[in-house]
């Protein structure tokens, strides 16, 4: 991991998580590259956050000439962490394989018509669910990563994880789940006793994150799939579809039938939306 990325992961840890590493000098250049990585990942009121708890560290020397760019974030409180879990509820995310959707569904009215319903527990799940579909369709989402994390901090002591570890079972969520979780233990210093769902460490968890970190912003960059040209003719965008290919290879041993079902939800998504 080169000492761009340490510094936007000592940083994130800060803001998000409190957690005070010491930060290394680094050129202008490469603390610019620090805030295009925050609002590409959508977490730059955590790097602001965690910038303002290192105020008086000598390596933020050279970026006090850059602050004024994160000034839109400055003072601004942390997403509180049940709005957010309601916003993620409220949006309902779901697999994107047919039979999980029915098996997701029968999951939570069974659960919903019992006596030790936890309202919790299906929230952790929805915000795995959420991380899962974000994985799947553009690469690891550290602002899903870090929102998982806050959950587990301040909420995790409601779940019932004998419940879930079943749900995700079901769901055959498991892996993906633990790759996640193995994420907040490599890169966000999260002990293995914080998230009982996990069933190991995932071997690829950081350079699976540090690829999406690294891809993030040309992917952003470029995102169409299919164009009407202007003889009528549809342009296919070669280079975005091999990505998504790639990546979709990439998580294909985590779960073959999600990911499989999700890169062709998709493909026929940009099929129905070409850009003229």
């Amino acid at each position: 991991m080169d000492i761009t990325n340490r510094n936007f992961y000592r940083l994130l840890r800060s803001g998000a998580f409190g957690d005070h590493q010491e930060l290394e000098p680094m050129s202008k250049f490469k603390w610019s590259r620090v805030l295009q990585l925050a609002e590409a990942q959508d977490v730059a009121i955590y790097i602001a956050h965690g910038i303002e708890s290192h105020r008086n560290d000598p390596a933020l020397e050279v970026f006090a000439q850059m602050e004024g760019e994160l000034a839109p974030y400055a003072g601004k409180p942390l997403p509180d962490v049940i709005a957010t879990t309601l916003a993620i509820m409220k949006a309902e995310p779901k697999p994107s394989n047919v039979f999980l959707r029915h098996r997701l569904k029968n999951i939570i009215k069974k659960d919903d018509a019992s006596d030790d319903t936890s309202i919790e527990t299906q929230q952790l799940l929805r915000i795995i669910i959420h991380n899962v579909n974000e994985t799947l369709t553009r690469g690891i989402s550290l602002r899903g990563i870090v929102e998982m994390g806050r959950f587990l901090r301040q909420r995790g002591d409601r779940v019932d994880y004998v419940k879930l570890e079943h749900w995700l079972h079901q769901l055959g969520f498991a892996r993906l789940a633990s790759l996640l979780g193995s994420i907040l233990i490599r890169i966000f210093g999260f002990t293995i006793d914080e998230i009982p769902f996990m069933q190991k460490e995932e071997a690829g968890a950081t350079s699976l994150a540090r690829r999406s970190l690294e891809n993030n912003a040309e992917d952003t960059a470029e995102d169409w799939h299919f164009r009407m040209r202007t003889n009528g003719m549809v342009q296919n965008n070669s280079r975005v579809l091999r990505r998504n290919l790639g990546r979709s290879v990439r998580y294909l041993r985590y779960n073959p039938f999600e990911t499989t079902s999700n890169f062709m939800a998709n493909f026929a998504r940009s099929l129905a939306e070409i850009e003229e």
